[in-house]
């Protein structure tokens, strides 16, 4: 603890409580604190135990509450963090604030950073740390040990160890630190590595392909290698599941027609709020609009047959909640790589006979309910009541049918002309869906009811 009178912000007790907390914990409490005291509390808080919060992708407001803290404590913690969270909290402040933190490095450390700043968000480059363990593909397995023992804090993972041809510097294979320790002292570390080609990513390699191999091959780390095969760093397995987490509550933020944020629901501003909900929802806004149209164009049949108007909210909703499912399974299924672009026809060939069956089954549903309310007197739909049943069912089989495939195929269109496919989210299709609805079961209403309501 420091000698110094402690801040008036920070409550003594709860700042030695503090000093013996694990680091998830402090975090906790520095996210929760008001501003000036999570402030304070970082500057008096054991330097260790600050370093390791900071570590912390949890921790919110890393760039402000660096930047409130003292120059020297605040070069010391970018220093000692890792690469990677340290470059994630530079991104946090304005580029002006950022340089000149970067200046007043050591050269090396700042070059070190401004590398890593300059790849762009969401890349295997912006993920990766440089503080890898390395040998050259001479070690023996005592060498190899004794050196972890040297820098094991100064590296942000020493389970993954990268072997390095002493020549090029070229990466030769990966070792985990398992395989490791089971070798004899003077073994070559090389012997004791799986003979199959390491996995491997370049540093412009998408952040959900690098989830993917990690998943699919159980990696600890996947060393990021350039064109000549030197090894610029790793993407360690909780680097991949924090951006797993970012991505899955981008999507889910897109699903639901909102601009991502990764700030917290009660942090974000007022305007902020305002300016990422309203852009998409003028969209739609607009899109429905067209509805209004359709309806517009199908003003005298509305007239002669008022009771269609009946069916248009189960209709539309029907239409809808198809795209929306369809689009759900197909986006979940481009992102884990599951499908790609050229496999669109398989999915619409799939997408179909769904539709239909679906689209029938909630037609029987409406038939059903139609003649149990004939029958029961709580409604009379008139004369032509079974014409009007099958209009619903042949409608819903027609408008599901096609919300099924406008939903499978707007993740593949939006992919294919570069947009992230969870744009395609549920309000769009359902708005879609509402258009083309109308027009569907319109269509079919004048077939089936010409020449007796219409």
């Amino acid at each position: 603890m420091q000698d110094t009178p402690i801040h008036p912000a920070v409550d003594p007790v709860a700042l030695a409580g503090l000093a013996t907390e694990r680091a998830a914990h402090i975090v906790e409490h520095l996210n929760d604190a008001p501003f000036e005291e999570a402030v304070a509390l970082v500057a008096y808080l054991p330097y260790a135990k600050a370093v390791e919060a900071f570590d912390q992708p949890e921790l919110r407001r890393a760039g402000d509450l660096l930047e409130a803290q003292s120059k020297t404590l605040a070069l010391s913690l970018l220093r000692d963090m890792s690469a990677d969270r340290a470059v994630d909290t530079l991104h946090e402040l304005g580029p002006r604030e950022s340089a000149a933190l970067l200046d007043a490095l050591e050269p090396e450390t700042g070059a070190a950073l401004r590398a890593l700043l300059a790849y762009p968000k969401d890349t295997a480059g912006a993920l990766m740390t440089t503080e890898f363990v390395a040998i050259p593909a001479t070690a023996t397995v005592a060498e190899t040990l004794a050196h972890i023992r040297d820098v094991e804090r100064t590296r942000e993972t020493i389970y993954a160890i990268c072997i390095l041809d002493p020549h090029t510097k070229g990466l030769v294979q990966t070792l985990s630190l398992r395989r490791l320790i089971m070798g004899a002292p003077e073994a070559l570390a090389l012997s004791l590595a799986l003979p199959q080609d390491p996995i491997t990513v370049a540093p412009l390699t998408d952040r959900e392909e690098v989830a993917r191999l990690v998943s699919v091959h159980d990696l600890l780390a996947v060393p990021v290698i350039d064109e000549r095969r030197r090894v610029l760093g790793i993407v360690t397995v909780d680097d991949v599941i924090d951006a797993i987490v970012a991505e899955s509550t981008e999507d889910v933020q897109r699903f639901g027609g909102v601009e991502a944020t990764n700030e917290p629901y009660l942090q974000i501003g007022f305007l902020s709020m305002i300016r990422k909900r309203a852009g998409w929802l003028s969209v739609l806004f607009l899109s429905e609009m067209l509805t209004a149209s359709a309806m517009q164009h199908f003003a005298d049949e509305l007239q002669k047959a008022v009771v269609l108007t009946l069916f248009i909210p189960l209709i539309m909703s029907s239409g809808g909640n198809s795209g929306s499912q369809a689009t759900s399974l197909l986006i979940r299924a481009l992102a884990l790589g599951q499908l790609r672009l050229r496999d669109w026809w398989r999915v619409a060939l799939r997408e179909l006979p769904t539709g239909i069956v679906l689209g029938g089954l909630l037609g029987a549903i409406g038939v059903a309910r139609i003649t149990a309310w004939q029958y029961l007197g709580i409604y009379d739909y008139g004369p032509h009541w079974v014409l009007i049943a099958t209009t619903v069912a042949a409608g819903l089989v027609g408008i599901v049918t096609f919300g099924s495939l406008a939903g499978s195929m707007l993740p593949f269109i939006l992919k294919r002309l570069g947009f992230d496919p969870a744009s395609a989210s549920a309000p769009f299709v359902a708005t879609l869906v509402d258009v083309t609805g109308l027009v569907i079961y319109f269509s079919v209403a004048y077939a089936i009811l010409r020449g007796t309501l219409l």
